[in-house]
């Protein structure tokens, strides 16, 4: 077998998916699913580290613990904007969905027990984690705030009651979607599917005419200009997924934190292949029909989406920013003046490191945006 088809057993079960079709293909969709959720050996599902040196990339919570306390202070500023007499003492609920390794749940919950005492012990953190490999990680980093903690799966979550004061966190969660692959050529539209080639023992991707209800619905309301020969990426479920968290929250806010833009940039001609990227050992390429199951799969949000769907499932304001803008808002620079230490190996100066990588614009700041949904009582 091809020597970067790496894990057999999700090439089995993507084989056996593909020959279970008619037409012996299954959609890129289907593929990158199966790639990144299958159970046990899934990206996501297996027990290879994912983030740090050891794993394929870094995120925010992975340089110091500055975005967990913006993170905090910007949920603490809601909860006193929003406080009234009669819920004064009601729980504060925070759903952090995706949590990794546990790392921006230990900084946010930490920098509330230190500045907003009474809202820590108001406090119910919920993470809503499928993988067994991660539910692991975060119960042994949060051991130190157990009874503030419980874990959920997402079913369980939406089974209960909508509630107040619940602040919804998503940080890097929707770029791991299963996206749709679609090609515009000729004036017609094909989608991404993808067959196994048994003589040379590799997947290959073909494209079919669209079927999909869904996506014809998406095209049908965009207005963006399509050309020839353009790649594109729908990501059509983080448009249900803020649907459903809508339903859950009576007030409070969601706050998705990832990279992505609006759909006029993210669409724009030069884009012509599209936004799909794949990590693995940090190092990026283009390619997600090898190593399956041990590269990570990401394509960049739509947020125009998730704020049209936000607006239309009840939510009252939906603002994007990028995550330079809202790092300052929160107060990142008083924390960067208040920490000037001229010892580059002081723990002062690395923190003030973090800060600045944080705000760079050749790092994450402009990539990545920060989109808050909010229902006010």
């Amino acid at each position: 077998m091809n020597r970067q088809l790496v894990h057999p057993d999700i090439v089995n079960v993507l084989i056996e998916a593909i020959q279970t079709k008619e037409e012996q293909a299954i959609s890129f969709r289907d593929y990158m699913e199966i790639c990144l959720y299958n159970e046990p050996n899934g990206y996501y599902r297996n027990a290879n580290p994912k983030i740090g040196k050891k794993g394929d990339f870094y995120t925010s919570s992975s340089i110091g613990t500055v975005m967990g306390e913006m993170v905090a202070a910007f949920i603490c500023k809601e909860i006193n904007a929003q406080i009234s007499s009669a819920d004064e003492k009601g729980p504060v609920h925070i759903v952090e969905w995706g949590g990794g390794n546990g790392s921006l749940a230990l900084h946010l919950i930490d920098e509330i027990q230190r500045s907003a005492p009474e809202v820590y012990e108001r406090l119910i953190y919920t993470i809503i984690e499928s993988s067994s490999y991660h539910r692991n990680q975060q119960q042994a980093k949060l051991e130190g705030h157990v009874d503030r903690i419980r874990f959920l799966n997402d079913t369980m979550w939406f089974a209960e009651q909508a509630v107040e004061q619940i602040y919804v966190l998503a940080n890097e969660l929707l770029d791991a979607f299963p996206v749709h692959r679609i090609r515009y050529e000729a004036g017609q539209f094909h989608e991404s599917y993808v067959v196994w080639q048994g003589e040379t023992q590799c997947f290959q991707e073909i494209w079919l005419p669209i079927r999909s209800e869904r996506i014809l619905d998406f095209l049908d309301r965009t207005e963006v200009q399509w050309m020839n020969g353009q790649i594109a990426e729908l990501n059509l479920e983080a448009e249900v997924w803020m649907g459903q968290i809508a339903g859950q929250i009576l007030s409070g806010s969601c706050l998705i934190i990832d990279y992505g833009d609006v759909e006029e940039e993210l669409y724009a001609a030069h884009r012509q292949l599209g936004t799909l990227m794949c990590y693995r050992n940090h190092q990026a390429g283009d390619n997600p029909f090898v190593y399956q199951g041990e590269q990570d799969i990401t394509a960049h949000v739509n947020f125009t989406g998730c704020q049209d769907a936000a607006i239309n499932h009840g939510f009252t304001v939906c603002k994007l920013q990028t995550q330079r803008e809202f790092l300052v808002e929160q107060g990142i620079l008083q924390k960067l003046q208040d920490h000037y230490d001229p010892n580059p190996f002081s723990e002062v100066s690395k923190r003030n490191r973090a800060i600045r990588q944080l705000l760079l614009s050749d790092q994450m700041s402009e990539l990545f945006k920060v989109c808050i949904a909010t229902k006010k009582r």
